[in-house]
């Protein structure tokens, strides 16, 4: 194995309350400085490094990890290619795309192959901090211009799709129970939990649901959230 991937010796499997963190990137410089900047962090320990895709599929199956810090432009197994392997292998790490790229197009193949967040290396560090405890908690994070553009990509496939019907977004207005639905899928609940936190059945979440992406013009729950996030639908009223 490459001495660039490693586990870290102080590493501890116990400690639940802490948010275990793979870093994958090809430049020594990046690793180490993620590193010591989430070493700062009493909620965040970093398990593992990696400089390439092949080592992140080894080290993320012997650590467990909650996040796994993911630079697209790898040696031996490039970073969509190890999130895609990973999806098969059925990791339920979160996976953060870490990169220099402002391809839309690479980012829309990332949010589809189940990336949770986009994080561009030129980020302010507070932000890459803050992005891995929204991720971990059940969140997508994108910035806005990089939603913005994901949603144009989104809205562009469709168009090239379906041609002729088109989609016309919010035909209707979201009613409040809708809304509702809506910023909870955005941060991360799944259908079972908003039932159980809205007092109605699963059934009737999908119900919502279904109403919801035929008012909106999405097709799925990636969509959905991310259209969301782009409109200020994830916060509450008071915080928009």
């Amino acid at each position: 194995m490459n001495p660039t991937a490693h586990s870290e010796p102080n590493a501890s499997p116990g400690s639940p309350e802490k948010i275990r963190v793979i870093i994958a990137d090809d430049h020594p410089i990046v690793r180490d400085g993620l590193k010591k900047l989430l070493s700062l962090e009493d909620d965040m320990e970093v398990v593992a490094v990696a400089s390439d895709g092949r080592e992140v599929l080894e080290q993320a199956a012997q650590h467990k990890p909650d996040i796994i810090l993911l630079d697209l432009r790898m040696p031996n197994l490039d970073g969509i290619s190890t999130l895609q392997a990973l999806q098969q292998r059925g990791s339920e790490a979160k996976v953060i795309i870490l990169t220099a790229s402002e391809d839309k197009n690479e980012f829309v193949q990332v949010m589809k192959l189940g990336a949770r967040g986009i994080v561009l290396k030129q980020t302010a560090s507070e932000l890459i901090v803050k992005s891995i405890r929204k991720v971990n908690a059940g969140e997508i994070w994108l910035d806005s211009q990089t939603t913005a553009a994901v949603m144009r990509q989104f809205a562009a496939a469709t168009a090239e799709t379906q041609p002729v019907q088109g989609r016309v977004r919010e035909r209707s207005p979201l009613s409040a129970r809708e809304r509702e639905i809506v910023m909870l899928v955005a941060q991360g609940y799944k259908n079972k939990e908003m039932a159980e936190k809205m007092f109605i059945s699963e059934q009737t979440v999908k119900n919502h649901l279904h109403n919801i992406f035929d008012k909106l013009g999405v097709s799925d729950r990636l969509e959905l959230a991310l259209y969301a996030i782009h409109k200020g639908l994830h916060l509450p009223d008071s915080e928009r």
